[in-house]
């Protein structure tokens, strides 16, 4: 926040994962699925538009460049993200699109080209969750036969950003004249090459579409040791998982001190917590609710759902009612943040494979219940310092979206938690954050302001 300003009013920001036939290996069969859901444009077109009607500040696509046969049926057969984001910001307003790619097996000229053209066409509503890869059959699609390790992935992705926001500026705002009269399409001294050389990338530029309207996307990221440190330094919002308030409320502590030391405002960067509600219109019809969820979910299905943060690992190997095994530095290259939780509560509360792989696949019961207790635990997490928002996962397949927009929505709204109405139609509007000034204009801006002091001093 800047000095002398008002301060800004704290509103829940609320992202739709957009999911396709759901989350976990057996959403699939319950009875309200669409078997199809992750390639149909009209089921992902209602759902978009219920969480615009909610006043949700965006949709997320989460993506993955690899899979094997014991991947989960969304993703074994889904749309690219930057494609059905594209196609949703025709048929929505104002809700942000925010779109997986990841910058090990992409090309920043590319990313960059593609994520502007995604905010021309909304209006100013595209944002970038940047991620490193972490299954390392990635690799093998892209012509490599080895991952990058853990930390290289992540110098990569510092660079690679540094590349696609450079390329952002390449235009500054005022630099297409489109005078007819004169015959200038365009201001050449306001048009810059990059001309960028580093350790992984040699891009010239500039790139071929100007800034949009929100100036630059949003960018966001995950939450692995690493992860954080690169999120504190360059993300405007950070996706990450908790189970428990405590939890959450630590790593949020642990963070916002990150971004505080790297000399940013905290406020200015949101922490979103997963999370999967369960809504009813009674306690005993939100518990039903949640029974039908764990019951999509066999045993068979939480070892498929335990062996994805650990690079698809065989856990079929070992006897499922023995402790959960040893598994050294499994999982420290892949999804390092998800898999060393899951081996630190093994351990913690010492349990059986078994028991590890339904406590993973399973939901919490942090947030089932009526549309009041959901809304005071919201409130708790949002209040208590452990969340700014939320990504909403479908609980259960084509039902628990409209539950928690027909009933727990209104309650927010009632209680001033949640907007009535969007102040802007950008994603940097929704979350409060100024548009960047081009860093070509803020240099010239800077020089002009230079040579005038120097002429006074004179």
């Amino acid at each position: 926040m800047t000095a002398g300003s008002a301060p800004k009013q704290r509103t829940l920001q609320f992202g739709l994962v957009l999911h396709g036939v759901g989350a976990g290996w057996g959403d699939w069969r319950h009875e309200n699925a669409v078997t199809d859901a992750s390639v149909n444009f009209r089921f992902y077109a209602q759902q978009a538009q219920l969480a615009e009607h909610a006043r949700f500040s965006f949709l997320f696509v989460a993506d993955s460049v690899h899979i094997t046969p014991r991947s989960s049926p969304h993703y074994l057969n889904r749309f690219e993200p930057l494609t059905i984001l594209s196609a949703l910001a025709a048929v929505t307003t104002h809700i942000g699109l925010v779109a997986t790619v990841t910058a090990s097996y992409s090309e920043p000229f590319t990313v960059a080209r593609q994520f502007a053209s995604l905010d021309h066409i909304s209006g100013g509503r595209a944002g970038w969750n940047v991620v490193t890869s972490w299954l390392d059959g990635s690799a093998r699609n892209y012509g490599r036969q080895e991952h990058y390790a853990h930390d290289v992935r992540y110098r990569l992705a510092g660079e690679h950003l540094d590349v696609v926001q450079g390329l952002w500026d390449s235009w500054e705002d005022d630099a297409l004249l489109r005078d007819k009269a004169t015959g200038r399409f365009f201001d050449p001294a306001k048009l810059h090459r990059l001309d960028h050389q580093g350790e992984f990338f040699a891009v010239e530029g500039p790139l071929n579409i100007a800034r949009s309207r929100q100036g630059q996307p949003v960018i966001q990221a995950g939450a692995s040791p690493d992860g954080k440190a690169f999120a504190a330094q360059r993300a405007d919002a950070i996706f990450f998982h908790a189970d428990t308030f405590e939890e959450a409320q630590a790593y949020y502590r642990d963070v916002k001190a990150r971004v505080r030391a790297e000399g940013r405002d905290p406020d200015e960067v949101f922490l979103l917590p997963g999370f999967r509600p369960i809504v009813g219109r009674t306690e005993e019809e939100a518990e039903r609710r949640y029974e039908e969820l764990a019951a999509l979910v066999p045993i068979e299905n939480a070892i498929a759902a335990l062996a994805r943060p650990f690079n698809d690992h065989d856990f079929s190997q070992y006897p499922l009612d023995e402790p959960f095994p040893d598994l050294g530095e499994l999982g420290r290259n892949s999804q390092q943040s998800t898999s060393d939780r899951i081996k630190q509560h093994a351990r913690a509360q010492a349990l059986t494979l078994r028991e590890v792989a339904l406590w993973h696949a399973r939901p919490r019961r942090t947030f089932v219940g009526t549309a009041e207790q959901v809304a005071d635990e919201i409130q708790r997490w949002f209040e208590g310092g452990a969340a700014d928002g939320f990504n909403f996962f479908e609980a259960l397949p084509n039902t628990s979206l409209k539950a928690f927009v027909e009933l727990a929505v209104p309650v927010l709204q009632a209680r001033g938690l949640l907007r009535t109405e969007y102040a802007g139609d950008t994603l940097r509007s929704h979350f409060q954050l100024p548009v960047p000034v081009n860093r070509h204009t803020a240099k010239a801006a800077s020089g002009a302001v230079l040579w005038e002091e120097a002429a006074v001093v004179a």
